[in-house]
Order: structure tokens, then C-alpha cells, then sequence
């Protein structure tokens, strides 16, 4: 199958992401947001982003401008119809995920190839609303998806071999790195990485060491690009907490379990640099340093 066009449901982060990456990939792209408020957001975040590659260098200015072309948004469904591909990128929510799918496959032809961007949810659970699951597979993108070269083709229960052969193709149009998992809650990054990061918040809560050290000492003693806190705020402290949620319901595994101060900060809107201040305060998505380093959780 040929894919030309491309329908992306949902235009925050992630969803505005995929369809940046899409439309510089060279495909026809209508992404959808449930209102017209939210559709504007998401469409001047992937200008910003396509503005920040051309001044650094990354993309030219007349490719830049061809691949904002190439994106229309829209606040219904059924405008998604025509579409070759869709690729689901809403909250981490099964129910909702499930009405979305079971919508869409009303509207499509049995050709459409549907794909959900989950990070840790059935993908054979997504399937059973819709008349194709055969059609139906997980490629779950990486924040920032422009930058990050990773997907996660994940092939569902009754998948077929040809709409996992074609999602391989298109992630790898993009430039992408495909690695293939079976439907299991986590897949492969998130089954390695969440216990890791709920462990460096359970450190944190016990007063073993402040924010600043167990990044530190994570970031100098394992090498890694960035402590478990700062990714943390990086990735959204209610998304780690969301994914963990789902994966402890399916594993009943105690490493998944979030930790209550994850959960008091999700409560009190500390989701991390999308709100400003998670573990770490941010000052116009810049973490400000003047930040004190209470090892009971973030303080000023």
C-alpha cells in the first residue's frame, strides 16, 4: 500500500510533532484537534518548531515553508475520511482512544491503515472497536518526534504482516529507526525506563539525596544525556505518572507503583516544563537555576 496522506488525530506534543514530521517528510497531512482554540495552539507550536531548525540550520527556509503547506487543521473527524494512514496521538486514556478509533472507522474505507502512538496501551484492546484489526498497529514516536529517531512499530494480536511491512516503510520515509515489539504494556523503552524513573522520585521522597545529586550522579556516573528528574519534567511528570498507572493495572508489579509524591504533584499541576515547574522551575521552558534543593520535593 501507498501512503500519501496522512490524517494525525490530536495536535499537542506529540500530535503536533508527527505531523511536523509527516509534512517534512513529504506527505499530505490533516491533523485534527476537538477545538478550534487547541487546533491554533498545536499549528503555531509546528511553525515555532520548523522556525527553530531553519535557524539553526536544520532545515531550509523553502523547505520549511513548503512542508507548513502541506498541513491543513481540522476540528472533525470525518474530515480525516480520504486518508491512506491515521496516526492516533490523544491523551493516554483507553476509553477515549477506543471512541476515537470506533468513529473513525466509520468514516474510512476498510483501506485506511490505523495506528495508535501509545506508549504503553493494548494495541489489540484499541483494535477490537474497529472492522480492522488486521489494519491496526502501534508506532509509538519519541518527543521531540522531528528530532528523536526512534519508533516502536508494535504488532497487536491479529496485525498482519503486510500493515506492520507498510508502517515500516513510512516510519523509515521519515528517517526513522524501527524496532518491532509485541503488544505488551510498555513495549520496550517504557518497560526499562519507568521503573528507573519512579525509583529516582522514590530516592528523592526518602530524602536519600537532593534533585540536583541524583541527576548528577546519574547523569556523570552512567553517562546519560540527562538526570531521571530532568527527563521527568522533560517528558511530563502526569504522562510518567499516567503510563505507570496503566502498566501497574496490567502487571500488578510493585516497580510500577507510582509514588505518592508523584501523584501529589500531578494533583497540584506540577507536570514539569509544560506548566512551569515540576521537580525544577522553568522560566519560558528554561530551567532557572535559582531553584532551592529541598530533597523533599520541589521548593523555591
Amino acid at each position: 500500500m501507498k501512503i500519501t496522506r496522512v490524517g494525525v488525530v490530536g495536535c499537542g506534543l506529540m500530535g503536533s510533532g508527527i505531523s511536523e514530521a509527516c509534512a517534512r517528510g513529504g506527505y499530505t497531512v490533516i491533523v485534527r484537534e476537538v477545538s478550534d482554540e487547541l487546533l491554533a495552539k498545536g499549528l503555531a507550536r509546528i511553525e515555532q518548531s520548523m522556525q527553530r531548525g531553519v535557524q539553526r540550520g536544520k532545515l531550509a527556509g523553502d523547505e520549511a515553508k513548503a512542508a507548513r503547506a502541506r498541513i491543513t487543521g481540522t476540528t472533525r473527524l470525518e474530515d480525516l475520511a480520504e486518508v491512506d494512514l491515521i496516526l492516533e496521538a490523544v491523551i493516554e486514556n483507553m476509553l477515549l482512544k477506543q471512541e476515537v478509533f470506533r468513529e473513525l472507522d466509520r468514516h474510512c474505507p476498510p483501506s485506511t491503515l490505523f495506528a495508535s502512538n501509545t506508549s504503553c496501551l493494548s494495541i489489540t484492546e484499541m483494535a477490537s472497536v474497529t472492522s480492522r484489526r488486521d489494519r491496526f498497529l502501534g508506532m509509538h514516536f519519541f518527543n521531540p518526534v522531528p528530532v528523536m529517531k526512534l519508533v516502536e512499530l508494535v504488532r497487536g494480536l491479529q496485525t498482519s504482516d503486510a500493515a506492520m511491512a507498510t508502517g515500516r516503510r513510512f516510519a523509515e520515509s521519515l528517517g526513522k529507526t524501527v524496532v518491532i515489539c509485541k503488544d505488551s504494556p510498555g513495549f520496550i523503552v517504557n518497560l526499562l525506563l519507568v521503573p528507573y524513573l519512579l525509583d529516582a522520585v522514590r530516592a528523592l521522597e526518602k530524602g536519600i539525596a537532593t534533585k540536583e545529586d541524583i541527576d548528577s550522579a546519574v547523569q556523570l556516573g552512567l553517562v546519560h544525556p540527562m538526570g531521571p528528574l530532568t527527563l521527568l519534567d522533560y517528558v511530563g511528570i502526569d504522562t510518567t505518572y499516567y503510563i505507570a498507572e496503566a502498566m501497574f493495572q496490567e502487571f500488578k508489579d510493585a516497580r510500577y507503583a507510582a509514588p505518592p509524591l508523584m501523584k501529589q504533584m500531578v494533583l497540584a499541576g506540577l507536570h514539569g516544563r509544560k506548566t512551569g515547574r515540576g521537580f525544577y522551575e522553568y522560566s519560558e521552558g528554561k530551567r532557572d537555576h535559582s531553584v532551592g534543593t529541598g530533597p523533599s520535593g520541589p521548593t523555591r
